[in-house]
């Protein structure tokens, strides 16, 4: 029994020892579908929003995309896009649930939560955190001359695996005239303005040029990628880009 447990110990010391041994940490990218025509739509704005500010530094990532489809409603959202409704759609054949609502967070491209349930998406947060991601990213941005050059390192893909790259506004307010939420102001956060996919091929690393939204400014916006297996949906890894 003596000599089992120094055996055991050997190998455990080597391991924790172990140069070439690397921990991934987990991540949690956490995607909001979400409108300014959709009543119920602004308690999950405002809890995603408390999630952000809790993890402005850590492994979380919040993305809001603002979907087109309440335009009809008499009021249009100043932030719709009708390729988040598209992304959307997309996840909805992923996951196999359709129809499509507001608000609605996926956890990771893997679970879908309704947006406002505060329990069960910090439960989900906690779960995902404490696996290990598939791949790394890192990620730099320069500004240069109305561009954000952003150069990429990516390890630990899949052959189907995608980058994506989110210009996210981190707050903004909206005076909503009609419609549902007519005669509120709304508080939005982590506001998706830009959405570029890049397809990569085995580990890799680049640069890309993205151009700033109008009123882009260092301090109010931040660059968010995440790689994504296209046929799963699920996000194998993100990272928040640093400034050079």
């Amino acid at each position: 029994m003596f000599v089992t447990l120094l055996l055991l110990f050997g190998m455990s010391s080597c391991a924790q020892n172990n140069p070439n041994q690397k921990t991934t940490k987990g991540i949690v990218v956490l995607e909001l579908f979400t409108s300014e025509g959709c009543s119920s739509c602004p308690p999950a704005d405002e809890l995603l929003g408390k999630i952000q500010n809790e993890n402005k530094d850590g492994q979380v990532y919040v993305l809001s995309y603002h979907v087109d489809y309440w335009d009809r409603q008499g009021w249009k959202d100043i932030f719709g896009n009708p390729e988040y409704t598209r992304r959307q759609y997309d996840y909805a054949k992923w996951l196999g649930k359709e129809p499509v609502y507001t608000p609605q967070v996926i956890v990771n491209g893997k679970k879908d939560y309704i947006g406002s349930d505060e329990f069960t998406i910090r439960n989900a947060i906690s779960s995902a955190l404490s696996k290990p991601a598939a791949a790394e990213v890192a990620l730099k941005t320069t500004a240069v001359n109305n561009k954000l050059n952003v150069h990429y390192t990516v390890n630990g893909i899949s052959k189907n695996s995608r980058l994506l790259l989110a210009v996210v506004q981190k707050s903004a307010k909206s005076n909503v005239k009609r419609g549902e939420n007519a005669h509120r102001i709304l508080s939005h956060y982590q506001i998706v303005k830009q959405l570029q996919s890049i397809a990569l091929k085995n580990n890799e690393s680049g640069t890309v040029a993205i151009t700033e939204p109008k009123e882009f400014t260092a301090t109010d916006f931040e660059v968010i990628g995440f790689v994504q297996d296209t046929n799963s949906g699920a996000i194998l890894g993100a990272a928040r880009a640093e400034n050079n």
